[in-house]
C-alpha cells in the first residue's frame, strides 16, 4: 500500500509535468479569449483597443456562420458513419485466417500514417480530376461523361478523403476489440443453430460497443478542427467551408485577430456541446 510519503514523491515529479501540459492548453487559451475583444489588426495598425463583444457579434451574425456550422457537422456525421460500418466489416474480414495476414494489415492500416495534405493531394489530382484523374478513365471507359468531383459533388468527395485517412484508426481499435472476443461464445452460439447475422447482432457488436465508443469520441474531437483536406481540396468554395475554414478565411481577409480569435471561441464551445452530447449519450458504454 502506498505511504503519505510516496503519495507525495509522486505528486512531485508529476508536478513538472502537469504545470507544462496546463500552460500549453490555458496560454493560448486566455490568450484567444484576451484577443477576441480587441480590435487587432497587425498589418493595418495593430492594437486600436477593446470593442467588447463587437468580434462575437460580427462573427455570429455573418451571413456564413450557420452554413459553416452545418457543414461542419455532416462532415463528421457522414465520416463516422462511414469508418464505422466498414471499420467493424474490415475489423471482421482481418480477423478472419488468410495467407499474408501481416502485409494486409499493415497495408490497411497505412494510409493513417499518411498526412492530411498529402492524401488530399493524392485523391484530388490522382483519383478525382476530371481530366487525367483514374475516376475519369474509369467513366470514360464505361462510356460515361466524367464527373467533376470536387465541385459536383464536393461534400461526397471530401467525406470520402477523410473517411479513406480515419478508416485504418477505426479498423485497428475494432480488430483489437475483435480479437479479445471469446470465441468459445461464438462456437456455443454456431453449434445451437443461431445464423451468422444473430450472431453478429448479439454477440460481436454488443461486444464492439466500448471500442465504437471510443473511436465516435476520438474521431469527433479531431474532426471538428477538419481544415487541410478542405484547403487543398476545394479552397472552402462549393459549400465545403467548416467552422474552422471560415475562421482562417475571416482572419486573411479582414486581416483581424480578434475577429478569428471570436471564432476560435465559438469553435471551443461548438466542440464542448459535442462532447458532452457524446458523453452523455455514446459514453455510457464506458461505464458498462
Amino acid at each position: 500500500m502506498a505511504t503519505q510519503q510516496s503519495r507525495s514523491a509522486a505528486r512531485l515529479m508529476m508536478a513538472p509535468a502537469v504545470i507544462l501540459l496546463l500552460g500549453w492548453m490555458l496560454v493560448p487559451l486566455i490568450m484567444t479569449l484576451y484577443f477576441s475583444f480587441k480590435k487587432y489588426l497587425p498589418l493595418r495598425g495593430g492594437d486600436l483597443g477593446w470593442v467588447g463583444f463587437d468580434n462575437y457579434v460580427s462573427f455570429v451574425t455573418s451571413s456564413s456562420f450557420w452554413p459553416s456550422i452545418q457543414t461542419t457537422l455532416i462532415i463528421v456525421g457522414g465520416v463516422l458513419v462511414i469508418t464505422l460500418v466498414l471499420g467493424v466489416l474490415l475489423a471482421i474480414l482481418l480477423d478472419q485466417p488468410m495467407w499474408g495476414q501481416g502485409i494486409v494489415r499493415i497495408l490497411v492500416i497505412a494510409p493513417f500514417f499518411v498526412m492530411p495534405t498529402v492524401s488530399a493531394l493524392v485523391w484530388k489530382n490522382m483519383f478525382m480530376d476530371p481530366i487525367n484523374g483514374i475516376l475519369a478513365h474509369l467513366w470514360r471507359f464505361f462510356g460515361a461523361q466524367p464527373v467533376e468531383w470536387l465541385s459536383q459533388a464536393s461534400m461526397p468527395s471530401l467525406i470520402i478523403i477523410i473517411s479513406w485517412q480515419w478508416l485504418p484508426f477505426a479498423t485497428l481499435i475494432l480488430l483489437t476489440a475483435i480479437q479479445s472476443l471469446d470465441s468459445e461464445q461464438l462456437e456455443a452460439a454456431e453449434m445451437d443453430g443461431a445464423p451468422v447475422l444473430k450472431r453478429f447482432w448479439f454477440i460481436t457488436l454488443p461486444h464492439l460497443s466500448r471500442a465504437i465508443t471510443i473511436v465516435i469520441l476520438i474521431q469527433t474531437i479531431f474532426l471538428l478542427g477538419i481544415f487541410a483536406e478542405i484547403f487543398v481540396t476545394t479552397g472552402g468554395a462549393f459549400g465545403t467551408r467548416t467552422l474552422s475554414y471560415l475562421i482562417f478565411q475571416r482572419v486573411l481577409e479582414s486581416q483581424n485577430i480578434g475577429l478569428g480569435s471570436a471564432g476560435g471561441v465559438y469553435a471551443i464551445i461548438l466542440a464542448n456541446i459535442v462532447a458532452i452530447f457524446l458523453m452523455r449519450i455514446v459514453g455510457k458504454n464506458l461505464d458498462a
